[in-house]
């Protein structure tokens, strides 16, 4: 598989207001991602972070143009409609209640796209390797409302990595969860990119959060956003919390609080140490 090559070009995003005129969400923000890793998207609620993030997927909202201003390109091509190589995990994980958690993993193969592009015979072993990936081969014959959140929550992730995609786009995953259950999640999600790396771009307005998964971490001003920092993350994964109390990471969260923090207005994230 080949790897995803995104390019924003010069993004800006503005909403009409209902009194005439309109707001400026994002101004001029260029972007390049030409390997696997995963990037987190940080800044604070509100930034337009969940609205760069759906324009990496061709997710337009109905009646607005959208970017106002400027590209998305994917290999070169420009995103104007949802893109087959990339697929979204929300906070809401939107598991169909009609369905076992193995008919929830294994429903993507049931769409004209995935049908021709899968045959039968493959991703029926894909699906229960994924089950067990995420620790629900017991769990299989279950319905969503028999499970715990974080337990829907690797349905829903499970689901988008059997299609082994080539961009995976996360808005705040695992936001509702209990602090417990986001740690195991965070865990998993490595442990599965580490198995199956690709270009993944998770939004968060956790700081801790953000070192902890990212390779790099872009951060977000207040509206009309911008990038106003762009940085790698070296330390090796898994890292640990114990970690993020070490001067490498005490510098990064620092460096990013202190930019949030000089903005208009200040910047509003979550440090979770």
């Amino acid at each position: 598989m080949s790897y995803a090559h995104i390019e924003l070009r010069d993004i800006h995003q503005s909403y009409p207001n209902p009194n005439g005129g309109s707001t400026e969400v994002i101004k001029g923000i260029s972007l390049t991602l030409d390997k696997p890793g995963i990037n987190m998207l940080l800044g604070p609620s509100g930034c337009g972070k969940s609205t760069l993030l759906r324009m990496m997927g061709g997710v337009r909202p109905f009646g607005v143009k959208t970017p106002t201003s400027g590209a998305v390109l994917i290999d070169g091509q420009p995103c104007e409609d949802a893109s087959d190589d990339a697929i979204m995990v929300f906070q809401q994980y939107a598991n169909r209640p009609d369905m076992t958690v193995r008919e929830n993993v294994a429903f993507p193969f049931t769409l004209s796209l995935w049908k021709r592009r899968v045959p039968r015979a493959q991703w029926e072993p894909r699906v229960d390797a994924m089950l067990q990936a995420v620790g629900l081969t017991d769990k299989r014959d279950l319905y969503p409302h028999a499970l715990s959140g974080g337990q829907n929550q690797r349905v829903a992730l499970a689901r988008a990595l059997v299609l082994q995609p080539r961009i995976l786009l996360m808005d705040e995953p695992f936001g509702a969860l209990d602090a417990q259950t986001r740690e195991e999640m965070q865990e998993l999600l490595v442990k599965l990119y580490n198995t199956q790396p690709c270009t993944v771009v998770f939004v968060t307005h956790d700081v801790s959060e953000a070192l902890l998964l990212g390779d790099r971490v872009l951060v977000m001003s207040t509206q009309p956003a911008t990038i106003v920092e762009d940085l790698q993350v070296y330390e090796p994964r898994p890292r640990d919390h114990s970690w993020l109390l070490s001067a490498d990471a005490q510098a990064l969260s620092n460096k990013i609080l202190s930019r949030l923090h000089s903005m208009p207005g200040g910047g509003q994230v979550r440090v979770t140490v």
